[in-house]
């Protein structure tokens, strides 16, 4: 006897992924369209809002921009902020709170806060508590297989999917398979409780993910040597003393070239260092300005730029909290701390003691040291999306998606929508966060997504307004029960 598949659930909207991204263009759809009954979230965790960032139970984990830049409503500025005061999460955690009258709290208070402004909206919002396995175009809609055997059919679905994971260097995953303190993805629960208090541990990048492993570590009372190695050793910078508003013009006859853009933000630089500002400031018009700046360049213009300066950009764009920034200049200045400009020449196991090679990238001295921890803080494999999300790789083999040319992420049109095999945008196909900028241009921090994810909204919203006026697919479907 034959069982009978229980009929998909029926909605206007789907949206894959329920981190940040998700859950913010859900809550501006149903902002933009009061009378729009339900949308679907499909996200596996528990919890709306808060993706693999906002989901760290770390306390040492904290927002990189000050509160008062984290908002969900971008016209209200200090919507977040204003929740912090009266949430009574500032006096749970003293230290949040900056001399300078900024207030740096943990990710998860973030979290927590996005959470809360889903939860609002009630039953217009759906979560299904599953991951999306897979997508496929029928006829005038889409069918989304989930993890839990269920299936849901819509109009339009939003693709808000998460980076890839950590992708260490090929040498070092294969001399180290297998090794009980070998760390490819440190952020995997329950990852750091393999390290002991003495061990010695090689972190293998030095950027953001670095910052916040040696935060965690510190807090835990990790009292082994620490270094940390990039081919060209630079930390996150820190925030200014003093803040000061977006500085220069980089979009009224954008640079063509490389070469030009940073001659002009060098230029900007030291005529606001002229006028007592920060390079700070500079750096933010060039962030605001971003997709103005990335869209005037040529394809291989960003290729070069993404070859020879993202990794300059990424220390002085994407800034750490005050209060790791004192963790790890602590640290350093302990000598427990140590970064390296270098790259890997060898790695050897013996035992669980781990030999690596390093050559010094200025001198070209090569170096060896042993350890017993390496962790991955090379940031994500953008480039094995696809290969790793089954969604993604569902759609590809389906010709509804496939990746920029940059490899950054998923290729979409200057509306969002997902560029197929052939070129053709495909119809009710969107895509929200980090992964449309390759299209987009900048595109990573938090002010940047919630700003994309209105554009997204807007744009389903209007795909929807256009349904019901001419009596469509989603008429139909907002009725549904």
């Amino acid at each position: 006897m034959t069982t009978r598949q229980p009929r998909p659930d029926r909605v206007p909207v789907a949206i894959i992924g329920g981190g940040f991204s998700g859950a913010a263009v859900a809550w501006h759809l149903l902002r933009l369209r009061p009378g729009l009954e339900r949308v679907v979230i499909i996200e596996p965790r528990a919890e709306l809002g808060r993706g693999l960032a906002y989901s760290a139970a770390d306390p040492s984990h904290r927002i990189n921009v000050p509160a008062t830049r984290m908002s969900l409503i971008p016209d209200q500025p200090t919507h977040f902020n204003d929740w912090l005061e009266a949430s009574g999460a500032l006096e749970a955690d003293p230290a949040a709170r900056r001399s300078e009258g900024r207030n740096f709290p943990a990710r998860a208070v973030f979290g927590t806060y996005v959470a809360e402004q889903l939860t609002a909206l009630g039953p217009r919002v759906r979560h299904i508590v599953a991951a999306a396995e897979a997508v496929e175009a029928r006829g005038d809609v889409y069918r989304i297989r989930t993890s839990d055997g269920a299936a849901v059919e819509a109009g339009i679905v939003v693709l808000a999917v998460a980076h890839a994971p950590p992708s260490p260097p090929t040498g070092l995953a294969r001399a180290l398979a297998g090794h009980p303190r070998f760390l490819p993805d440190p952020w995997k629960a329950g990852a750091l409780e393999a390290l002991r208090p003495d061990d010695r541990v090689l972190i293998v990048g030095t950027g953001l993910t670095m910052a916040d492993l040696v935060a965690t570590l510190d807090r835990r009372g990790h009292r082994g040597a620490i270094v940390a190695l990039s081919r060209r050793g630079l930390r996150s910078r820190g925030h200014p003393a003093a803040q000061h508003e977006p500085y220069g013009d980089f979009a009224t006859d954008p640079a063509r070239t490389a070469d030009a853009l940073v001659k002009r933000i060098r230029a900007a630089v030291a005529k606001a260092v002229a006028e007592g500002k920060s390079w700070h400031c500079v750096l933010d018009q060039v962030r605001l300005q971003g997709s103005t700046i990335w869209n005037a360049l040529p394809l291989s213009e960003r290729a070069r730029l993404l070859r020879h300066l993202r990794p300059f950009w990424d220390v002085h764009r994407f800034r750490i909290a005050p209060q790791v920034e004192e963790v790890l200049d602590r640290s350093i200045a302990a000598g427990t701390l140590r970064l390296r400009a270098a790259s890997l020449q060898s790695v050897e196991r013996s035992g669980e003691a781990i030999a690596v090679s390093f050559r010094d990238r200025r001198t070209g001295t090569v170096t060896r040291e042993t350890f017993d921890a390496v962790l991955t803080a090379t940031g994500p494999a953008h480039g094995r999306v696809f290969a790793d999300n089954p969604v993604l790789a569902a759609l590809e083999r389906a010709g509804l998606a496939r990746p920029d040319p940059l490899r950054l992420g998923i290729e979409v049109t200057a509306d969002g929508r997902a560029i197929g095999r052939d070129g053709v945008p495909t119809q009710d196909l969107y895509v929200a966060g980090p992964l449309a900028r390759g299209t987009v241009g900048e595109l990573m921090g938090l002010p940047d997504v919630t700003n994309y994810a209105i554009r997204i909204a807007g744009a389903v919203a209007t795909r929807l307004a256009a349904d019901a006026d001419s009596d469509g697919a989603a008429t139909l479907y907002a009725s549904a029960r």
